[in-house]
């Protein structure tokens, strides 16, 4: 893919850096900076996260949030977005919402890497993840999330799959009775054997059928397209099969979790294939970026636009 030229002329002003939209408004600051592709008009709603325009936009979370909006991005997700003081969480949803643009998902609660949790049918571990989710309601409400991310944690080695199973699903139903009051989503996410080794959910049929056991609307499936190609390939096949329980995908291409464009995934087709399908939610953005730097980020808005760049039906 050709990527567009850059030119430095300068330093921006700190009253521009403050400015947020300003870089694209002003055709003088724009000639100031490294050129910046015009904004998009995306099909369908990526969402971008924090860090990942750093370069362009400074370290303000908020002039971050301003640079997603001004490149086209019409949404933006946070996977530590319940870590952050409440004040800055109050903050980033004010000024989302003043930009039109949609929270995607945020980390629920403590993940178990290395041991077993959920699978276990341990009822401390169970009260813990029960507790975190009740807190993430909260974060939810303050920041304008619908979804939130849960991961399954670490297989248990002394249980036969079958009982682990039936542990998850329960503390999984349990979790909805929190949820489903306040009209809030877990998307579960299978995570692939080769990053994430000995994790309980791997792939989308296993999520399919733990979402159809579990048999609410707060619990869905987050399909991450860069860990099902790993993990079991068959990408559109199994968003048609498992579409009912999808609620959100997030990206990343394979080999390297960057952007499309830059690994073997079809994204064109596959976007394409979304949007037919009349999906309205959010895609995450989450991966690195292929270069560095400000031209790294300009490549990066590049590459979704030639991915977003297909016919309708």
């Amino acid at each position: 893919m050709k990527r567009r030229s850059f030119i430095q002329n300068g330093a921006v002003s700190a009253t521009a850096l403050l400015s947020g939209s300003a870089i694209w408004a002003s055709p003088s600051i724009r000639t100031m900076t490294r050129e910046l592709p015009p904004k998009q008009d995306f099909k369908l709603k990526y969402a971008p996260h924090f860090g990942m325009f750093k370069h362009n936009a400074g370290e303000d979370l908020l002039d971050q949030v301003q640079f997603m909006a001004d490149a086209g991005f019409t949404a933006m997700e946070d996977n530590g977005m319940k870590g952050r003081e409440i004040g800055m969480q109050e903050k980033i949803a004010s000024k989302m919402a003043n930009l039109g643009m949609e929270m995607g998902v945020f980390v629920a609660h403590s993940i178990y890497w290395k041991e077993p949790n959920l699978a276990s049918g341990d009822p401390d571990k169970l009260k813990e993840f029960l507790t975190e989710i009740k807190e993430s309601v909260e974060v939810a409400k303050r920041v304008n999330a619908r979804w939130m991310t849960v991961v399954l944690g670490h297989v248990d080695l002394k249980k036969d799959k079958g009982y682990q199973t039936r542990n998850v699903i329960e503390a999984l139903k349990r979790a909805c009775e929190i949820l489903e009051p306040h009209g809030l989503t877990m998307v579960l996410e299978p995570l692939n054997f080769r990053d994430h080794p000995g994790l309980f959910l791997k792939k989308i049929p296993q999520a399919y059928q733990v979402c159809q056991s579990v048999g609410s609307p707060s619990c869905k499936i987050l399909d991450d397209l860069y860990h099902q190609q790993i993990q079991e390939g068959n990408l559109i096949p199994n968003i048609d099969l498992a579409w009912e329980e999808i609620a959100y995908f997030q990206v990343g291409d394979n080999p390297g979790r960057k952007e499309p464009t830059t690994g073997e995934i079809n994204y064109l087709n596959v976007f394409k294939h979304i949007h037919d399908k009349g999906f309205t939610g959010i895609l995450g953005m989450e991966h690195g970026n292929s270069m560095p730097g400000k031209e790294g980020e300009v490549a990066l808005i590049e590459a979704y636009a030639a991915v977003d760049n297909f016919t309708t039906d």
